[in-house]
């Protein structure tokens, strides 16, 4: 066999381990995967194919293992469906089985008469019996327990039961609302560190509201980075997806920095207003400068002494919390001894013997983390509270990051779940001509089912608990994800299949729980059947209006899906006056990223651009002498996206302000471009403030574009009146 010949017998085993020997690409065609490509991405899965005979040997193994095991690892079954599970045993043994629920009842299965032949496994002949789960079991996180009395084995399997569809998403249906958008970091006020915080989102969320009509308030994903200087910019590349960024804390805001000497608040108070010049400059945000000063300040407030009801209050946060808030802030202790590359620590950080010296060691460390933790959940808490209070029917919508550092946080403490020798990333697109690579270790497919997925429901339940919506960033990675082997390029990748049915079910259950909308951005190259399941389960789809066109025109707005979250632009695109201006291809062509020449791109380009512009001239939203890179312009095209049916439309708010400047550029490092880096500001290039947000004349136009003449100015009359 040559290097790059995929044989049968592999491509047989790629297949079984969900794992694509081809993939149809952006650009229509058919793309072959090659045999390096299997072989690695199979080994990464823990499954040997290097050779004709470990070929085989896996194939085998395939065959055998769910043979080994007593009960299921986990059964993920949707609300009111017949399903069924296997238990195995010694042939000829006896075993009992029942359902316990998380309420503590107790539930016999159904034996089945299914006769399926004994087979040797490991040299003991094994026999399998086969059971129906009641038909009304209510959802929730139940327990399988099975024992086998001839041979004193005692068992128990998780067993999640998922809501059928979303309530939530239903609760939306028959009306039309409409929300911001926006990358918190860079929304400053007055009052900011330089960097936007939890309080300014409460501030925003309250002018949202109360001043405009808005029913909710996207951003971006507020997971933790590094727990000290310097951290990672990218809010998509976290060293956890579950607990949450101390970056953004007010520190005023925090009640025991009332009780501070007074020398020590006031350095506070002319701390922060060292930052006023930071928050009124455009150029780039300072997170390193802003962390630290937080940080230190931060120290001298926990070191003050809470009362009773407050201490009361942070001890039921850690318990509820438990292992993994522990977890989190041993590995954050860890960082300050040994830097932030897990991989040149010594290694005796693995031994949970010397975890637990470290813990008794800096145990006043490791509680400064867990109360920085316990500081962003209540300021979390106040900034839903505020977005709820001013009328929004939502309120925050937050976002969920597609993975996480290969080196973070959840790399170390859940490193058993996530595969190694590969990383998630994108094959090449129109988006980004050359694929992109986006150094994150995936999921592990098997081992996360082992785990019974509470990794993935830990993670999904915090990121909800204050929160009314959440928006999935890349959620056809729950279908399938693009694996990049170690050592190639991103279009030397291929697919891996995911569960999608239990991955969504749970989604769904935690979002029930939370009472939250679910929206998923299904953006890019993916199945028919991906958003036909997303729709059934009731989780929302993402519309984008420079990317919804058909095969010789753009789909009438009309024509978009209801249960969706529409908006003209995205954060991976240039603000839409940026965008009608090409800066985009600009960008793209300065950088070296075009596949294509940059005449062919400017003018497909123009082409796509030009055919939308000329529908809503069409429909008399546009006069055709209106300058192409102006307000009218912009206005133009969420009155377009205001004819869909789409039950939430979003308004960027840096179209509001008139900002021009793209906050990511894919497949760029900071090197190239100051991804996540651009504060906000109008098409002057003047910094606008939370405190403009409420007197802005372009922003009221822009609702009163969306939801209808006047009811933007109206609200800011009312307000100021």
């Amino acid at each position: 066999m040559t290097t790059d010949q995929v044989s049968d017998r592999l491509a047989e085993l790629a297949q079984r381990c969900g794992v694509s020997i081809g993939y149809t690409g952006w650009d229509q065609e058919y793309h072959e995967v090659s045999r390096d490509t299997l072989v690695a991405v199979l080994a990464s899965l823990d499954v040997a194919a290097a050779t004709d005979t470990e070929i085989e040997q896996s194939l085998a193994e395939l065959d055998v293992a769910p043979w080994r095991s007593f009960l299921p690892p986990v059964t993920v079954v949707t609300e009111g469906d017949d399903a069924t599970f296997a238990v195995h045993v010694p042939h000829g043994d006896p075993v009992a089985v029942c359902i316990r629920t998380e309420s503590g009842d107790t539930l016999a299965p159904t034996q089945l008469d299914v006769w399926t032949q004994p087979r040797d496994v490991d040299g003991v002949l094994t026999g399998r019996a086969t059971f129906a789960l009641p038909s009304d079991l209510p959802q929730g996180y139940h327990e399988i327990v099975g024992a086998n009395p001839a041979r004193d084995v005692n068992a128990t399997a998780p067993l999640i039961v998922t809501p059928r569809r979303l309530s939530t998403a239903d609760d939306l249906l028959g009306a039309q609302r409409w929300g911001l958008a926006l990358q918190l970091y860079s929304v400053r006020s007055a009052a900011s560190w330089g960097v936007g915080d939890f309080a300014d989102l409460a501030q925003v969320c309250e002018v949202a509201g109360s001043v405009y009509g808005a029913d909710f308030v996207q951003v971006n994903p507020m997971h933790a980075a590094a727990p000290r200087p310097p951290v990672e910019a990218s809010p998509y590349l976290p060293a956890t997806r579950r607990f949450v960024n101390p970056l953004y804390i007010r520190v005023e805001d925090i009640p025991e920095a009332d009780a501070l000497p007074k020398p020590q608040r006031k350095w506070i108070k002319g701390l922060q207003k060292e930052f006023f010049g930071d928050d009124l400059d455009p150029s780039r945000i300072k997170r390193n400068k802003s962390y630290r000063a937080k940080l230190d300040v931060l120290e001298l407030i926990h070191d003050v002494p809470r009362s009773k009801r407050r201490e009361h209050a942070f001890l039921r946060f850690c318990k509820r919390e438990g292992k993994g808030l522990k977890g989190f802030a041993t590995w954050c202790v860890l960082v300050e001894r040994f830097g932030n590359d897990e991989t040149n620590w010594p290694a005796k950080t693995s031994d949970p013997r010397y975890l637990k010296r470290v813990r008794r060691r800096y145990s006043d460390r490791v509680d400064f983390y867990m109360w920085l933790q316990w500081i962003c959940d209540e300021q979390l808490a106040a900034a839903q509270h505020a977005a709820t209070s001013s009328g929004m029917s939502i309120g925050i919508i937050t976002d969920l990051a597609v993975g996480v550092d290969r080196h973070g946080a959840d790399a170390w403490m859940l490193g058993g779940v996530l595969a190694s020798g590969a990383t998630v990333g994108a094959p090449p697109d129109g988006f980004n001509q050359q694929g992109q690579g986006w150094n994150q270790p995936p999921w592990h497919p098997g081992r996360l089912a082992a785990a019974g997925y509470a990794p993935y429901r830990d993670m999904l339940r915090t990121v909800l608990r204050h929160a009314g919506g959440l928006r999935v960033d890349h959620i056809l990675g729950l279908f399938r994800l693009w694996w990049i082997p170690d050592g190639m390029g991103p279009a030397g990748g291929t697919y891996v299949r995911y569960d999608h049915d239990a991955l969504l079910g749970i989604l769904a259950l935690e979002a029930q729980r939370a009472g939250a909308v679910v929206i998923g951005e299904d953006l890019g190259v993916f199945e028919p059947t991906v958003q036909t399941a997303l729709a059934q389960r009731g989780i929302l789809g993402t519309s984008i209006l420079w990317f919804e066109h058909g095969p010789y025109a753009p789909i009438p707005p009309e024509e978009y899906r209801e249960l969706c979250l529409t908006s003209v632009t995205t954060h991976d695109l240039p603000p839409t006056l940026g965008y009608l201006a090409g800066e985009h291809i600009d960008l793209r062509a300065e950088l070296g990223l075009l596949e294509t020449s940059e005449s062919e791109e400017r003018a497909r380009d123009a082409r796509d651009r030009d055919a939308i512009l000329d529908l809503a001239r069409a429909r008399g939203l546009l006069d055709p002498d209106t300058e192409l890179t102006s307000a009218e312009t912009v206005e133009a095209l969420y009155r377009l996206i205001a004819a869909s049916p789409s039950v939430l439309l979003g308004v960027a708010l840096v179209d509001a302000v008139g900002e021009r400047r793209i906050q990511n550029q894919p497949g760029t490092d900071s090197d190239q471009y100051p991804n996540w880096c651009i504060p906000l500001a109008d098409d002057d290039g003047t910094v606008v403030l939370v405190e403009d947000l409420a007197s802005s004349r372009r922003f009221a136009d822009l609702v009163a574009a969306l939801v209808g003449e006047g009811v933007g100015a109206d609200r800011r009359s009312l307000l100021q009146d």
